[in-house]
């Protein structure tokens, strides 16, 4: 009856072991699918990569220190333009001696 006890008992370890394998399969094949999904419903959403993101985020801050220097560059110009030119017209004067029509 030993001999019979250990052929029942391998018997039953073989198909755990069969059953644990297979348990093994099943979950992989399930984590496979819900990746696929997790896949397709990101790819729907139109999300953008996150590598993508940095650098467009890069060159937005590049572009806006650019900005800024440009900006600052210009009102220095307008300053020094308006420091050069020679205040012409009177205050209550809104057309240029020019452009003033006279009668014949």
């Amino acid at each position: 009856m030993t001999n019979g006890s250990n052929r029942i008992l391998d018997e039953f370890a073989k198909l755990m072991t069969d059953a644990a394998g297979a348990a093994q399969g099943v979950r992989r094949e399930v984590e496979t699918a819900f990746q696929a999904q997790a896949e397709r419903l990101i790819h729907s959403m139109d999300l953008v990569q996150r590598e993508d993101f940095e650098a467009l985020r890069e060159i937005a801050l590049k572009a806006r220190e650019e900005n800024a220097a440009l900006t600052a560059r210009v009102e220095a110009l307008e300053a020094e333009l308006s420091a050069r030119t020679p205040q012409k017209r009177a205050a209550g004067d809104s057309k240029p001696a020019s452009t003033a029509r006279t009668k014949k």
